[in-house]
């Protein structure tokens, strides 16, 4: 402001002399005040996102860093289309997904691994190198044999670089469906060396005939962005001193606050003699600065417990609280709270200078180099050192040193993104029975879709035709709960509910919970298990540990399942709780003579895992009868009856028969085994009488053979229902 102000007061008065003399005086006002114009070396900011600008420089990263890198190479987005839908009443719809490959450069030296990736600050990869969406990635290091990417070489043909001496990541197919179809912003946690921050690597490639063998403790990471090498040095220099020596045939730059054992006791200082009045120098010269030094009383970093997010620590023996020191370096709390304390610590000692002259010369004593004088308390640090006719001028500054152990730094209650595990896609797919709703000739197929750990992030379906898979769309997002028979269960007849009996369920994730119900809420059909081909509801569940559950109050053989239920079950039977999280696929069943297989590939997984369909057709078979009655009548005639179940209609409504689902009412009536009876009968009503001859013969000719019925549907035939046996 002053530079603009006393700029036109000066061409006012003087004309264009006076306006660069009054430019000139303004200059030196506004620098005074708001600071000059120079490089000032790298400063703290938050964390950027990933660009495609041109020209933008690429970092030098050291130890860990979390970066945003830049796109340097991009395909077009790819549109997927899936159809779903579209037969026997159901509408087709029509999905689409976009997916885009990319490369990223991150660093203009070699790294040694990429950890985590953030995208849109969740995050897209794991620790443990999983990727929380579909696609791949490939990592190239930047060492200078590195070849080019197959894809972008594919793409860009001979003419495609290696970037070489770069590091960069390409992803292949990344599936954009989290991220509004557009490319996230990313950030990387590089982790270029394993042993943290070296200072050597960082002047080596800028003045390589320098020495700087300096250890940096508790700096995790550093990024040198461009610029000069002494912005850099000077903000590394504010946390942790640095001495530089170009005494030499090269630039030697140790460390400003080595340990106080290793100070030396200088000779006696010298007395340089006068010329004419002057009386000359007696020995030291004590100075000490007025006022309180200038120093900052907060720190601000990049916080390794806040996943690289800016964090800010205050020092406890003072400073000026209205300022911050911000460096951008990667720091724990703990360690950036000792750093800012032993900057104030040592702000208070350097208020103390002193000059003295001596006549050895010392190579072990340089700048930076701590030392005793004779007759003088403390430790006094090497300032800077001229040789001249009278000896060594040395200016001096006291050194002080933490008393007190650092307090601990506290880096608040950050909000990180969940890193769960990754977690393996579990699938099971069987055939229910039909409930009575849609169409009765092609009831659903359904998938239960989980995984053991709440990381999971879905999957895609397909059906297996001959190794050829055909999409059938994705699974529901929530996971099945699923699991296994932790024992046998028992046979079971299948007709009241079971109040002592118990199950008991190992589930497959430790986050998967089953619920109790009344019996009026059974009766709505809630807290249903498929177990084998068995649907068992029960009244009450209890956690035993972290996977097994303890169900008490059985229904079986729902779902006219009692056929089941009949047999029991072995310990490791598949349990699958029937509820909105399984998956209805549409599958045309007049192409599959066996029982379909389907796969499903989850969305970070390579291989696909397959189920076949459990029961395949059970939905579209009657059921088996029920309340079978048979008398001989007074003529020896054999009179049997039964009554008809239907497909879906679960309940028995009083004063009306169970529907007809079928195409017609039919019935076979068999003696003997059920795969080859000794005779047969069809009947179209729910009663057969076999005359006295016909019933004396067979029961002659095999005593004992059951008599049994079965309903004969429009797709198949029921499982027998026993009427009697033959006397």
């Amino acid at each position: 402001m002053a530079t603009l102000v006393l700029g036109t007061i000066g061409t006012l008065v003087g004309g264009p002399i006076g306006g660069a003399l009054g430019a000139l005086v303004g200059r030196g006002i506004d620098s005074s005040v708001i600071g000059g114009n120079g490089r000032e070396g790298p400063r703290l900011k938050d964390l950027a996102v990933t660009t495609s600008s041109y020209g933008q420089p690429l970092p030098r990263h050291f130890g860990r860093m979390r970066v945003a890198g830049s796109v340097i190479w991009a395909t077009d987005l790819v549109e997927n289309r899936e159809s779903e839908g579209g037969g026997k009443g159901r509408p087709k719809t029509t999905t689409y997904s976009y997916s885009i490959s990319f490369a990223v450069a991150l660093a203009s030296r070699p790294i040694a691994e990429v950890g985590r990736i953030w995208a849109d600050g969740n995050l897209l990869r794991g620790a443990a190198g999983d990727l929380k969406t579909g696609g791949t990635m490939r990592l190239y290091r930047g060492h200078g044999d590195q070849r080019p990417d197959p894809l972008i070489a594919a793409a860009q043909g001979d003419g495609c670089p290696a970037f070489r001496g770069c590091a960069y990541v390409v992803f292949e197919d990344l599936d954009l469906a989290d991220f509004g179809n557009r490319i996230p912003a990313l950030t990387f946690e590089v982790i270029a060396d394993s042993g943290g921050v070296a200072l050597a690597d960082v002047i080596e490639p800028l003045v390589p005939d320098a020495a700087g063998a300096v250890a940096l403790p508790g700096l995790g990471g550093y990024s040198y962005e461009g610029g000069s090498l002494r912005g850099s040095l000077e903000t590394i220099d504010s946390l942790f001193p640095l001495a530089g020596d170009c005494a030499g045939a090269q630039l030697t730059i140790a460390s400003g606050d080595p340990p106080a054992q290793s100070a030396m006791l200088l000779p006696e200082p010298v007395v340089v003699p006068g010329d004419g009045d002057d009386t000359g120098s007696s020995g030291p010269e004590y100075e000490r600065d007025a006022g309180h030094p200038d120093v900052p009383g907060s720190l601000r970093y990049y916080d390794s417990e806040r996943d690289y997010q800016p964090g800010l620590q205050r020092s406890d023996p003072g400073g000026d609280a209205g300022r911050t020191l911000e460096f951008p370096g990667m720091l724990s709390p703990d360690d950036a709270r000792a750093l800012i304390d032993a900057l104030n610590t040592r702000a208070q000692g350097s208020r103390d200078r002193l000059s003295l002259r001596v006549a050895e010369v010392n190579p072990a004593i340089g700048p930076g180099a701590l030392v005793r004088v004779p007759d003088i308390d403390g430790l006094w640090r090497i300032e800077s050192w001229e040789w001249d006719q009278d000896g060594v001028a040395l200016e001096l500054r006291r050194h002080m040193t933490m008393r007190l152990a650092p307090s601990p730094g506290d880096a608040g209650t950050p909000s990180r993104p969940v890193d769960s595990a990754p977690s393996p896609t579990l699938l099971r797919a069987f055939e229910l029975p039909w409930e009575g709703m849609g169409d009765s000739s092609d009831p659903p197929i359904y998938a239960a879709v989980s995984a053991p750990g709440p990381g999971w992030r879905g999957a895609a379906l397909y059906l297996d035709r001959a190794g050829a898979l055909e999409d059938l769309g994705p699974a529901d997002r929530r996971r099945a709960v699923t699991g296994v028979l932790a024992a046998m269960l028992p046979p079971s007849p299948a007709r009241l509910l079971e109040r002592g009996a118990t199950l008991a369920v190992d589930l497959a994730g430790a986050d998967m919970v089953l619920g109790s119900a009344s019996a009026e809420a059974l009766a709505t059909g809630v807290n249903r298990l498929l177990i084998g081909e068995e649907i068992v509801q029960f009244s009450s569940a209890a956690r035993e540990s972290d996977y097994r559950w303890r169900l008490e109050g059985l229904l079986r053989g729902r779902g006219a399942t009692e056929a089941a239920a009949a047999t029991g079950h072995p310990a490791g039977a598949p349990v699958t709780l029937l509820d909105t999280a399984l998956t209805p696929l549409a599958i045309d069943r007049a192409l599959h003579a066996q029982p379909p297989v389907i796969a499903a590939i989850g969305r970070a997984e390579d291989d696909p895992v397959m189920a076949t369909v459990e029961s395949f057709g059970r939905a579209r078979r009657p059921l088996a009868p029920v309340h079978p009655r048979s008398r001989v009548l007074p003529s020896g005639a054999l009179a049997l009856e039964w009554t008809r179940r239907a497909r879906g209609a679960w309940r028995w409504l009083p004063e009306v028969d169970a529907p007809l689902v079928e195409e017609a009412e039919r019935y076979r009536v068999g003696v003997g085994p059920f795969a080859s009876p000794l005779e047969s009968w069809e009947t179209a009503e729910p009663h057969l009488t076999l005359e006295a001859s016909r019933h004396a013969a067979l029961s002659a000719e095999a005593p004992g053979a059951p008599v049994w019925v079965r309903q004969i549907g429009s797709f198949a035939a029921s499982d027998p229902l026993p009427l009697c046996t033959l006397d």
